[in-house]
């Protein structure tokens, strides 16, 4: 098993910045990409970046240029750098973690950190 913790979820102002971590513990050897997500009220929840144990990443468009996604390997992190946010951002976001074993994939996910943004 894998357990995801997410923090830094807050109260901010459009155009201010947030950072946001997740520590995974467990099996964590096993992960090979991780991610966020996240979802509005009477919305599906939304990629919003996600990063192989690798480094390669991949950002929703509505993200890009404005978000930056992080992984520390050794401390069995990943970070989400949030700048110029939104009120569209208002969202409680997820941590997301995919591992393999063998032949059997694994999904995994956090209970979420609320982010609003006040327009």
């Amino acid at each position: 098993q894998v357990q995801l913790v997410e923090s830094g979820g807050d109260l901010v102002q459009a155009g201010g910045s947030l950072r946001l971590s997740c520590a995974a513990s467990g099996r964590v050897f096993s992960i090979n990409k991780m991610g966020w997500y996240r979802q509005a009220p009477g919305k599906q929840r939304e990629l919003v970046a996600t990063i192989t144990d690798g480094g390669s990443t991949v950002y929703a468009d509505s993200v890009k240029g404005r978000f930056t996604i992080s992984r520390d390997n050794a401390k069995n992190t990943m970070n989400l750098q949030m700048n110029s946010l939104k009120p569209e951002d208002t969202a409680v976001y997820y941590c997301n973690a995919k591992r393999r074993e063998g032949a059997v994939n694994y999904e995994h996910w956090g209970r979420g950190t609320q982010v609003t943004v006040s327009s």
